[in-house]
């Protein structure tokens, strides 16, 4: 693996442990969390290692036959500014899932299809597709979802939806944190792609710092920018904690050592050693991470979203990376990837 001598792999221990409080269940998996069990909380680089080689067998991840490089992004746990009531300053809903989608599990009917779904409601005898972003806005008050916190910034809470989690910040000090809940089924679309296509913004200035820039100099524009992604993400309140927010894993991700995944090619909770570079520069990013989330922009075989962490530098990192980079799946010896030839 390109890198695996230039990381200390006993910084991502205490994301592995985590993992193995999910990945443990599995008989698969067993043998190698149980062995990390007996290593304690802090190996150190040289038993850690150890570790890793002795138990696991890496797989590069493949686009194609020929491909082996692909996109690798960053998000973070952002921090808005919302209330409990609504008024002229606190005006945009932060929704929970809504009462009348329905969630269809197409891998309960067509095993291939595991880890693929889809949303809808029930119109008379048919099933349509769920409101879109701009129908939600268009209905209002008539949405049947409960709204959980009202935020002071639509391009802050957009940019919270993306992320799929984060904390708000109450008038009076306080924080609550939010997840994701459930999302509408209408794929995402990148706004900054959108603004670059229009010729509003270069390529290089597509940035989240950017975006917001851009808004705030076109107020007049911004549902038609809004509504340019069809996407739309629920939430739910979660308890107050010191860690991470809560991945798709099931577990608390851990700041720099946890990525999103495509689980379809990359089991939720394995080592993942990703070697990149970091936002906007040449400069080598090779470290061993953990698959504990997943995203709806977060398709393919080789793609990753890295999770920075909490506040505006981690926001600043996230939204600056868009590199390429490889990414080995890291599987307890005997153990094939999905999809492996």
């Amino acid at each position: 693996m390109k890198g695996w001598s230039e990381d200390d792999p006993s910084a991502a221990w205490s994301a592995l442990l985590t993992s193995c409080t999910k990945l443990s269940r599995q008989p698969q998996w067993k043998s190698a969390c149980d062995a990390a069990g007996t290593l304690g909380t802090q190996p150190g680089s040289t038993r850690a290692r150890h570790y890793f080689e002795q138990h696991f067998s890496p797989w590069l991840l493949r686009n194609t036959e020929t491909s082996t490089e692909g996109l690798v992004t960053g998000y973070y746990e952002p921090l808005i500014r919302g209330s409990r009531s609504r008024n002229q300053r606190y005006a945009w809903p932060i929704h929970g899932a809504p009462a009348d989608m329905l969630t269809i599990e197409l891998g309960d009917v067509y095993p291939e299809l595991k880890h693929l779904r889809l949303r809808g409601r029930v119109v008379g005898n048919k099933v349509l597709p769920y409101w879109t972003r701009e129908q939600l806005a268009e209905r209002g008050d008539q949405v049947p979802a409960p709204v959980l916190l009202w935020a002071d910034d639509p391009i802050d809470l957009f940019f919270l939806q993306v992320q799929g989690s984060g904390r708000v910040q109450l008038p009076d000090g306080r924080t609550v944190r939010v997840g994701y809940a459930d999302q509408n089924g209408h794929p995402y679309q990148s706004i900054g792609r959108w603004l670059v296509a229009q010729g509003e913004l270069t390529l290089d200035q597509a940035s989240m710092d950017g975006i917001k820039r851009w808004a705030s100099a076109n107020p007049q524009r911004l549902r038609e920018l809004l509504n340019t992604n069809p996407s739309y993400v629920f939430f739910r309140e979660l308890p107050a904690s010191n860690g991470g927010p809560i991945g798709a894993l099931g577990v608390p991700l851990t700041e720099g050592r946890s990525i999103a995944v495509d689980p379809r090619y990359v089991p939720l909770g394995a080592p993942v050693f990703l070697a990149t570079t970091y936002p906007l520069s040449n400069r080598a990013l090779n470290r061993l991470m953990l698959a504990q989330d997943t995203g709806s922009a977060i398709k393919g075989a080789v793609r990753a979203d890295f999770f920075w962490g909490f506040g505006e530098q981690a926001g600043r990192e996230a939204g600056r990376m868009r590199q390429q980079g490889q990414m080995w799946v890291l599987l307890p010896k005997g153990i094939r990837p999905p999809g492996a030839r």
